[in-house]
This record gives structure tokens, C-alpha cells and sequence, in this order.
């Protein structure tokens, strides 16, 4: 007959104790000697799993929060407590999920201060961040796994101990059989079992095999005990009763869903059997091992299904992920000319990554060749990204001389006293400073600073210059303004104006000199009334004219507006081209036409435009004369 779940060679009850007795050459030889190799799949497997979770220590799992709605201060200080405050055995989950939550946020944290020092014109390959609670963060997770290997260690000693000291209960039992008492033999085997069960963890190596030699030497006792078969039968009928809710208990977890849950409570069931529940009569014991093992093998075969679509999955996944590769792979750059584009792209990259990793596990047999294909694709573009920052850092450098040489120019002018030159200068300075794309950020501060300071010096000296300069304009404008009332009352009361009164008037209102550039509608009010006094005079149109466009230049003059005066002169001359065209034009018309009487009405017509465009055209050329006389 075979043993329920370990199926062990079982003595007949009849037998004589003297023929059980076995040569013991070695403690290794009687191990060796009662080994049997399982032929079912799932019971061998629930016994590796027990056997394996055989080395651990009984603790309480530390409570798990939802460290998901942490911060990144609350998770340090978590992880702080827990470390110094629980046994490091029971914290191993809770400092996994930690770990995990942190390395998100802390991830998030870092691509954002990322984005942001390159937005600010830094290259990729001289960001660096620095965060304390990092620093504090990395120095806990060093606490724990200090404390952590030195639990295992001492753990190690401790599963050796605890397994001679079960090896030496083995041989107890083994002396208490062979020299049976009758009166004390069975309270003396309750108290092998109750030390048993009170030692500790052993090797998992050695787990099965001592547990086998413990419970063959358990039967040997209960088949041998005749003096008391009352209390025999007594266990044998409580552990029956046992070993049927472990049964029935197989049986719920066998209609389970979650098949991880019920494989993970069935070597629970499992470890109750062999440790905490004692043989029962021979005559039950085939029929409970059947059902228990039949539940066992429901619960194996439904997770060997699980994990077989599991599989199925995972073979689709690798189809999923070589898409992405490609999709990295074939990720055109060649289009990336400044920072944003490939700040634009470095994100694109990474949402691919994302969606790489989400995509979940491949076969582990796919693992390494489906990742160094993706590997291999972003390397390609990280390859070509750093090429791009690469050539940036040479510009930032270029760029970090260029404003060097400004803030030279400037330091130079600041103190400068020619007001109307070094404005001019400077003025182009912080234009051309503009134009200057970014530097390394280690100077960009700094260089700033030095630049701005120059600037601000040289404005505020000619501030306050202009403050001093304000009083004197407002006196002209003073002046202007009862200049302009003595003009208006001339022409209420229709006085007659000369050419050289009109010029004179000009003149006197030229040499007051300007006025605050916040009061120069004055300027606008007298050109205004310059021209209701020559559109009613009886003074000759060319002078006129004259009178007019000598008024607007030398305004032009008297605000330094040299732009203006420019680009009067560009019109001026643009006009006498194009009236000397027209005339040409005019002239070859009437070449056309030679055979035709001078006093043919279109022939006079003709003549007469090019008359008139002569007289244009001597205009223009006093204007222009008149603009290249002023040496502005």
C-alpha cells in the first residue's frame, strides 16, 4: 500500500518490530533509502513549492497601503519607518512597491526638469539634477539591504541548526520505537511531535527528504502501537476528520478563478497535511490521498491551462513589440534642424518606449532577441539625437565668444560721453544680443549679469542727461506754443504772409529748438497751419513746395531721425527716375507720330505732359539738392 502523499512503503500491522529495524550506515543512507520520486507532475510540483517556501520565516506581512497617492517626501518617509522600525523579514513586499511608485514619480520629476533645461537653451548631455530627497532615498534602500543580508545570513545558520535538530528528533523516534514502553511510549511521541512542530525553517534542499524519513518513522509508530489502541484509534479518527476538511478545502479551491490565488492556498493545504495533520488507518488512507490529489490536480491542471494562454499571449505580444521597433526604426529625423524639433521627437521616442514596455512580457525564450532589436532601434536615434547636440554645444560655444565680444563693447561704452553715437551703438549691441542663440547654461547667468550691468550703467547716466536736457525742451515748447498763438491771431486776422515772412517764421521756429518727445503734436499743429497760410497765398507753387518740404526735413533734422531722412531721400530719388522715364516715354510717343503736324491737338497734348513732367522733375531735383546740402 502506498502512503497518501508521499506514498511511503507502509508496514503491516501484524508484523514483527524486529524485522523494521534497518542497518544504519549513515544518517545520508536511511535519506536516500526512503526517497521516492513522485510519478504525478502536480504533486511534485506543489512539493517544490513547499519545499521551497520551507526556508522561510513565519512573520506578518506589514500592511499595504496605496503608496500610489504618495509624494515623493511621504514615500521617503515611509520607506524610513518601516526600515527602522519592522522586522526587515516582514517588509520585503512594501518596500517593492515603494520602490516602484518612487522610481515612477521620481521618473516624471526628472523628465520634467529635463524639458525644462532644454527649453532654457541647455544641451542634453550636460543636464544634471541633483535632488536631497534622492540622496536620502538611495541611503534607506542601502539600510535595508544591509539589514536584509544580514537577516538571510544569520537565517542560514539558523536552517542548519534547525534541521540537525530535527535530524536528532528523527533518531529519538527511531530509539523510542525500537525500545517500545508500552506505558510511557505514547505521551513520549507526543512530545517528538510538539518539539517538531515548535522547530523552525530548514534548507529547502533538505526539506522533503527529512519530512519523508520523520512521517515513515510516524507511521512505523502508530502500526507498532498495540498497548493502546484507543488512543490510536482516537488519532487515527481525528486526523481522518482533519485531513477531510483539507480535502473538501482542496476541493472549493479546484472551482476557484483566480488560479494563482487557489495554487498559492493549496500548498498551504499541502504543508497542513504533512506537518500539522498525523497519519490515519490504513484502510482510509488511499481513498483520502485519492480525492486530495485529485483536487490537487484539478487546481495544477487549470493553472497549467492559465499559463499556457498566458503563453499564447505572450507569443502575440512579440508581434506587437517588433511593430513598435519598426516604428522607432523607421522614425524619420532628417527633417530636425533646432532644439524643438527634436525635443518634439525625443518625446515621440519615449511614448513609443512606453508603448513598448506596456505592451507586457514575451516568451522567455523571445526575451533577449526582441530586446536587443529594440536596443539596436533606439540606439539609431539616440545615435543621431546626440550628433545633433553634439554640433548644438559647438554653437553654444561660438555663441558664448559672440556675447562675450558685446559685453566687451559695452563695458568699453558705458562711460562714454559722445550721447548721440554710443546710443546709437549701444543700442545695436542689445539689439545684436537678441540674435544670439543660446550659451551654455553654467555661463548664461553670468554673462547676462555682466551684460545687463554695462547696459543699465550707460542708460542711466543718459537718463538722467535727458531728465536735465527735459527742462530746457519744455521752455522751447513753452515758446513754440506762444510763437504758434501769435501766428493763428496773423492769420484770424488775414494778414498777408510773404515768402521770406513764412521763411522767417520758420526759421525763428527752428532755431527755438525741440521740444519733450511727449509734446511734439506742437510740431503737427504748425506744419498744419504753414500749409492753411501757403494755400491761401498768393505765392508762387514751386516755392511753395519747397517751402513745405524744407519745413518736413529739417524736422526730421531736429528730432535726429536720420531713418526718416533716409528714406525721403530714397523716395526723392526714386521719383526722378521715374519722371525722367516718363518723359523718355512722352518723347518716344511723339517719334511715332513725326509725320503729323506740331499743331495737332494730340501732339500738343502730348508735349504738354512732357512739360509738365519737366517741371516735376526740376522740383525733385531742388528737393534732392536741398537733401544733400543738410550733411546729416
Amino acid at each position: 500500500m502506498l502512503d497518501n502523499n508521499n506514498k511511503l512503503p507502509v508496514e503491516d500491522n501484524n508484523s514483527n518490530p524486529d524485522h523494521t529495524k534497518k542497518t544504519e550506515t549513515s544518517k545520508k543512507n536511511e535519506l536516500d533509502e526512503v526517497k521516492i520520486v513522485s510519478s504525478n507532475q502536480a504533486i511534485d510540483e506543489i512539493e517544490s513549492k513547499i519545499a521551497e517556501s520551507s526556508e522561510n520565516v513565519d512573520f506578518q506581512d506589514e500592511e499595504m497601503l496605496d503608496y500610489s497617492s504618495f509624494t515623493l517626501e511621504d514615500l521617503v518617509n515611509e520607506l524610513s519607518n518601516l526600515v527602522k522600525n519592522k522586522p526587515v523579514q516582514s517588509i520585503q513586499n512594501n518596500v517593492n512597491n515603494i520602490k516602484s511608485v518612487f522610481n515612477v514619480k521620481f521618473g516624471t520629476l526628472l523628465r520634467k526638469e529635463k524639458e525644462k533645461f532644454l527649453e532654457e537653451g541647455g544641451n542634453i548631455v550636460d543636464f544634471q539634477y541633483k535632488n536631497p530627497l534622492k540622496t536620502t532615498y538611495n541611503s534607506i534602500l542601502y539600510d535595508f539591504k544591509v539589514k536584509r543580508n544580514e537577516f538571510f545570513s544569520n537565517q542560514e545558520n539558523k536552517l542548519k541548526e534547525n534541521l540537525q535538530a530535527k535530524l536528532d528528533l528523527i533518531e529519538e523516534l527511531k530509539d523510542l520505537i525500537d525500545n517500545a514502553d508500552g506505558a510511557t511510549m505514547y505521551k513520549m511521541f507526543k512530545d517528538i511531535q510538539a518539539r517538531w512542530r515548535e522547530i523552525g525553517p530548514i534548507p529547502r534542499a533538505k526539506y522533503n527528504d527529512t519530512w519523508r524519513t520523520y512521517h515513515h518513522h510516524v507511521e512505523r509508530f502508530y502500526d507498532l502501537l498495540h498497548l493502546n489502541n484507543d488512543l490510536r484509534e482516537l488519532d487515527f479518527k481525528h486526523n481522518l476528520e482533519e485531513k477531510q476538511k483539507l480535502v473538501e478545502k482542496a476541493e472549493e479551491l479546484a472551482e476557484l478563478e483566480d488560479v494563482n490565488v487557489a495554487f498559492k492556498e493549496l500548498q498551504v493545504l499541502h504543508k497542513l497535511w504533512k506537518e500539522e495533520v498525523g497519519p490515519v488507518a490504513s484502510e482510509f488512507r488511499e481513498e483520502v490521498w485519492e480525492r486530495f490529489s485529485a483536487a490537487t490536480k484539478k487546481v495544477h491542471d487549470k493553472r497549467h491551462e492559465f499559463f499556457k494562454d498566458l503563453k499564447s499571449k505572450y507569443e502575440k505580444n512579440i508581434e506587437k513589440k517588433l511593430e513598435v521597433i519598426n516604428q522607432i526604426k523607421a522614425y524619420d529625423t532628417s527633417k530636425n534642424h533646432t532644439r524643438i524639433d527634436w525635443q518634439k521627437s525625443i518625446k515621440d521616442i519615449e511614448e513609443l518606449r512606453n508603448k513598448f514596455f506596456s505592451l507586457g512580457k514575451v516568451p522567455r525564450s523571445k526575451n533577449d532577441d526582441v530586446w536587443n532589436k529594440f536596443k539596436e532601434a533606439t540606439k539609431k536615434f539616440n545615435t543621431e539625437k546626440n550628433q545633433f547636440f553634439k554640433d548644438v554645444k559647438k554653437q553654444h560655444l561660438e555663441n558664448l565668444n559672440k556675447k562675450k565680444a558685446l559685453i566687451e563693447k559695452a563695458i568699453e561704452l558705458k562711460d562714454s560721453e559722445d550721447w548721440d553715437t554710443a546710443t546709437e551703438i549701444m543700442k545695436k549691441i542689445q539689439a545684436d544680443w537678441k540674435t544670439i542663440g543660446h550659451v551654455p547654461r553654467k555661463y548664461s547667468d553670468k554673462l547676462w549679469k555682466e551684460f545687463k550691468d554695462a547696459c543699465n550703467h550707460y542708460f542711466d547716466r543718459l537718463h538722467n542727461k535727458q531728465d536735465e536736457g527735459n527742462k530746457e525742451e519744455l521752455e522751447v515748447f513753452n515758446k513754440k506754443k506762444a510763437l504758434l498763438k501769435q501766428l493763428k491771431e496773423k492769420v484770424e486776422k488775414k494778414n498777408e504772409f510773404t515768402l521770406e515772412s513764412l521763411k522767417e517764421y520758420i526759421e525763428t521756429w527752428r532755431n527755438l529748438g525741440r521740444v519733450p518727445y511727449e509734446m511734439r503734436h506742437i510740431e503737427a499743429k504748425f506744419n498744419k497751419l504753414l500749409d492753411k497760410i501757403i494755400d491761401s497765398s498768393p505765392i508762387d507753387k514751386k516755392e511753395v513746395e519747397m517751402i513745405k518740404f524744407e519745413n518736413l526735413v529739417n524736422s526730421y533734422l531736429d528730432q535726429k531721425n536720420y531713418r526718416k531722412l533716409d528714406s525721403e531721400q530714397l523716395f526723392v530719388r526714386k521719383k526722378i527716375d521715374e519722371t525722367i522715364r516718363e518723359i523718355q516715354q512722352l518723347e518716344n510717343n511723339i517719334g511715332f507720330i513725326s509725320n503729323v503736324s506740331d499743331k495737332n491737338p494730340l501732339v500738343m497734348n502730348v508735349r504738354g505732359h512732357i512739360d509738365e513732367y519737366k517741371e516735376k522733375l526740376e522740383l525733385w531735383k531742388a528737393k534732392l539738392d536741398y537733401l544733400k546740402q543738410l550733411n546729416y
